[in-house]
């Protein structure tokens, strides 16, 4: 083999190397860029998602505190109806007490003896 055969070998293993080196190069390059895009959409699907859960947290809890505060009318309600109840019983026992043509007790205990005692009168 001739010298320029050599020198022609040598140099032609040097450019593919290099050619190698540089399609390697251009390789990890172009993955290290498809993995920044593929992060970047990740990224954004998480930041989309954190909205969305977000969203969904606050209407649960509006949809808990409007449950609580229906139960605090509810028992507001019922406690109002309780003292309505108690005083239209006060008031149903005065209108006993006032009316004259309500007989009292006492009344009605001697008209029961008075039946008792005498015969029917017809």
């Amino acid at each position: 083999m001739s010298a320029g055969a050599v020198i022609a070998i040598v140099i032609a293993a040097i450019v593919v190397i290099a050619l190698v080196a540089w399609v390697s190069q251009r390789q990890r390059v172009r993955r290290t860029e498809q993995r920044r895009g593929e992060a970047a959409e990740l990224r954004d699907e998480a930041r989309l998602r954190g909205t969305r859960a977000e969203r969904h947290q606050a209407a649960a809890d509006e949809q808990a505190a409007a449950a609580r505060r229906q139960a605090a009318e509810a028992d507001e309600r019922a406690l109002r109806a309780k003292r309505e109840r108690a005083l239209a019983e006060e008031h149903e026992t005065r209108a006993r007490e006032v009316d004259p043509d309500t007989p009292d007790d006492s009344d009605a205990e001697e008209a029961s003896r008075t039946d008792q005692r005498e015969p029917n009168r017809a």
